[in-house]
């Protein structure tokens, strides 16, 4: 069971995100979304860490998820899905639709002084065209853990295809 939140993590769900993570985390902004006990599966971040824009929104931080989607992509899933995004039109438009969303889902959980600091820092343009996970080309699939916490929490159809062929959230208790 999945559920979205976007409250800052109390004190248990920060040790489990530390253990998760196996460092103490920095630049989150919030847990975006829980399994039915309360674990943390994904992290919204800040847009700006250390001075540099973070290449993700959502963050995938569940170990259970993070094996589950690393042995599928170790399988060669993410040639298949790019050769299905040459070939499907529908499915491309649904993929830069996903896109879209993550890049206004971002600018919209910015402040003002975060989208003072991503102009300042003349970041603008990246946080604005830059798709999930950072990518630039969005034909391309780069990493299906960000796509799959992108699904957790918002429209993303290559999470979608990853539940439909492998029924990826089976896994969570």
């Amino acid at each position: 069971m999945v559920i979205q939140t976007d409250q800052m993590p109390d004190a248990r769900q920060l040790a489990i995100i530390a253990e998760q993570l196996g460092r103490a985390p920095r630049g989150i902004e919030a847990v975006a979304a829980v399994d039915g006990e309360g674990t943390p599966l994904v992290l919204r971040m800040a847009p700006i860490v250390d001075g540099k824009p973070f290449p993700t929104l959502y963050w995938l931080c569940s170990e259970r998820l993070k094996i589950e989607i690393s042995r599928i992509e170790a399988s060669g899933v993410i040639k298949q899905l790019e050769a299905r995004l040459r070939e499907d039109v529908d499915f491309l438009e649904a993929y830069h639709a996903s896109h879209r969303d993550y890049v206004e889902a971002r600018w919209q959980h910015m402040s003002a002084a975060q989208r003072h600091d991503v102009e300042r820092l003349g970041y603008t343009e990246v946080m604005r065209e830059r798709g999930i996970g950072g990518i630039a080309n969005w034909n391309q699939v780069r990493c299906l853990h960000t796509q799959y916490a992108h699904h957790l929490c918002g429209n993303n159809a290559i999470g979608q295809w990853l539940d439909a062929e492998f029924s990826v959230a089976g896994c969570l208790p």
